[in-house]
């Protein structure tokens, strides 16, 4: 029997943060309801409203047999449905078909909305939305104050309409144009049950650890901003510069200011030639100059001004004085340049306060300063990266994980398969995938074992998006590297060292794979740039292998991946220079997906059915690396699941993608009593 699945719960808000889980004190499940995908009237099974309240367990036994007699569940968004299922106690191990992610595949990396109201319309659904439930959360109700009947009502039409959007997705399917997305729709479907697991099973949180990392980070930032602000003021004077203002920040990088900011959006819209672009930038922007304060006289430094009524006695409230504008001061200009000095390099650059000042920028400009011993840029510019870095961290992660950690301890990871282009992760409430590289992220401590003498193992998979590449592109050099153990990020630190650069191999690990995603020279030094160039040199069946990939584009209007995913570029075109657009992305996705969202998900899936029968189990995936809470007694044997893994990995890819590998993976596992601290052990 296959039947369609949605439920309906109560929700949370927290500190102005919607929390929907079923792990927040107060949320509960509200409704359940089921409709036969031959019948059209549903069966909704009330669980906590304020109408009806369940007394015994009949309802719970009745939607049980349902799912123990249910052949293929589906719904939208089913990972969500059996995050609450799982949690209320309900099983369902079975085959499931989200309709969510079956148009999110089809979409071929379009990235349209996939949310159930915007399927309905891409497929020209019949379906009534109405808004009733809209107007009784816009009034305060929660859900199980909704009345039964309209939430009813609602729940209903929402199975009606998943009924419908499934029917028209299987039609997409059984189209010739579509049966290579077929294995990668079932494998994505599969992968939703281990995300959903992963989740119920947590990962266990130090908190007295997040709070000692809070402090290192808050004190590292102060000192940061007061490097900062004394930088500042020996660069622009006495000029009030706000750093968290990126329009500000830009002109003391660039020096320069904006001379009518309404137009400046849409001035270089013809630009074309690099003479033509900096004439632009000339004659819409002023060089900014040094300036000195004095007391404003008007004022006497104090900002406000009393004025005096027609009999000379002052209003009791002061003006603000038009003199210095509250200031207290007045500035008087220098005839030295104020900033940095630096000019963009080319109209990607402008942004809508003035120019770039991402971490991509400041990358580049960072080089451009070491590469002419600029060394006061160099240092304004790297403590303003890691400003922004430290900020991050303290909002992104140690005040996401402090909120979203529940009241037991443990933080529920979430993972989301229908966000990115490529197909791979992406992650909420926190975003983990946003997680650095490396080990060597003090927020990582925090993540310990919930078993006492429990260890946190990581299985990384070795130098995953390069072996990648090297079977995609079937690059001799690359894969003799591979095959011979050859340490490629050694290498890139010897090319730039002897190109003029001493380079920690640490330090080039930001390089070696860079140009497989369509990095260039541009904007680094000197000596980097000699190792970009030597990659295309050295790698010539990987660049053979990009400009194939971009005639497919060009002439199909797509590629496609081994696993069956496709990705569409209805836009692209080859240029009068011969250049072909979106070439990064075309560069990019292949190895990208192939590697992140098919390989690493059909292992995490083999470690996860490994694990069935074990206290130990997966708490968290992130980039190429997979994350296991193991207890004490398993330790042992979790290490020979690893290795398991590491003899039948090849054979697992072969058959699930119909291919022939002949580039060898590698798991590597490195153990700890938490996240941060760990020795290899595989």
């Amino acid at each position: 029997m296959k039947i369609i699945l949605d439920v309906e719960n109560t929700t949370t808000k927290r500190d102005g943060k919607l929390h929907l889980d079923p792990f927040e004190p107060g949320n509960s499940l509200t409704l359940v309801g089921v409709l036969d995908w031959l019948e059209y009237d549903s069966e909704i099974f009330v669980f906590d409203h304020a109408e009806k309240k369940i007394t015994d367990d009949d309802s719970n036994k009745k939607l049980q047999a349902i799912l123990d007699k249910t052949e293929l569940l589906i719904g939208h968004n089913l990972q969500y449905d059996l995050q609450w299922l799982w949690a209320c106690g309900f099983k369902y191990n079975g085959p499931i078909f989200d309709t969510m992610l079956g148009d999110y595949v089809l979409q071929r990396g379009q990235k349209g909305s996939v949310s159930l109201e915007n399927c309905a319309i891409r497929y020209n659904l019949d379906m009534k939305k109405s808004d009733t439930l809209k107007d009784y959360f816009r009034r305060g109700y929660q859900t199980d104050e909704i009345p039964l009947d309209d939430l009813s009502k609602y729940l209903h039409q929402d199975l009606v309409v998943t009924k419908s959007l499934y029917w028209r997705l299987m039609e997409e399917y059984d189209k010739p144009e579509a049966q290579s997305l077929v294995k990668v729709r079932d494998i994505t479907n599969d992968v939703c049950k281990t995300l959903t697991r992963m989740y119920m099973n947590g990962f266990k949180i130090d908190r007295q650890a997040l709070q000692e990392v809070r402090k290192d980070f808050e004190q590292e930032l102060t000192d940061i901003e007061r490097r900062l602000q004394q930088q500042v003021r020996e660069l622009m004077g006495d000029t009030p510069i706000n750093l968290n203002s990126p329009e500000q920040v830009s002109q003391v990088i660039y020096s320069r200011i904006l001379l009518d900011k309404k137009k400046w959006a849409v001035v270089f819209d013809d630009v074309e030639s690099k003479d033509e672009f900096k004439q632009t930038v000339k004659d819409n922007s002023a060089m900014m100059v040094k300036t000195k304060a004095y007391i404003c006289r008007a004022c006497n430094g104090k900002g406000k001004i009393h004025k005096k009524k027609k009999d000379g006695t002052p209003f009791a409230k002061p003006n603000r004085c038009q003199e210095c504008d509250t200031r207290g001061y007045t500035l008087t200009k220098l005839r030295h340049m104020a900033g940095l000095g630096f000019f963009p390099p080319s109209k990607s650059w402008v942004s809508a306060n003035g120019f770039s000042t991402s971490k991509g920028s400041l990358d580049n400009l960072i080089n451009i300063a070491k590469a002419k011993d600029m060394k006061t840029a160099e240092t304004f510019l790297t403590d303003l990266k890691r400003q922004s870095a430290v900020s991050s961290y303290l909002s992104a992660f140690v005040d996401g994980i402090d909120h979203y950690t529940k009241e037991d301890g443990f933080l529920h990871v979430s993972l989301t398969q229908h966000v990115t282009a490529t197909g791979r992760f992406s992650g909420r409430n926190p975003n983990m995938q946003n997680m650095p590289r490396g080990g060597t992220f003090p927020v990582k401590k925090v993540f310990v074992s919930r078993w006492e003498g429990g260890e946190i193992l990581e299985a990384d998979f070795a130098q995953l998006e390069f072996r990648t590449a090297a079977y995609l592109s079937q690059d001799k050099v690359a894969m003799k590297e591979i095959e011979d153990g050859f340490d490629v990020h050694s290498y890139t630190a010897r090319v730039i060292s002897d190109a003029g650069e001493p380079t920690t191999r640490q330090e080039a690990k930001a390089h070696t794979f860079a140009p497989l995603y369509g990095a260039t020279g541009f904007g680094r030094t000197n000596a980097e740039a000699t190792y970009y160039k030597q990659f295309t040199e050295k790698y010539e069946g990987i660049a053979l292998w990009h400009t194939e990939l971009a005639k497919e584009a060009v002439s199909t209007g797509k590629i496609s991946t081994p696993s069956g995913r496709e990705f569409a570029f209805p836009k692209v075109k080859r240029l009068p220079n011969g250049k072909v657009t979106y070439f990064t992305q075309i560069k990019n996705f292949p190895v990208q997906s192939f590697a992140t969202a098919d390989i690493v998900p059909l292992i995490l899936m083999d470690i996860d059915k490994r694990l069935d029968n074990y206290r130990s189990c997966v708490v968290n995936t992130v980039h190429d690396s997979i994350v296991v809470d193991v207890h004490p007694e398993e330790i042992d044997d979790v290490l020979n699941i690893i290795k398991e893994t590491n003899n039948s990995m090849t054979d697992l890819i072969n058959n699930n993608f119909d291919i022939t590998l002949n580039v060898p993976l590698v798991l590597e596992a490195k153990l700890g009593n938490n996240w941060l601290d760990m020795q290899e052990v595989i």
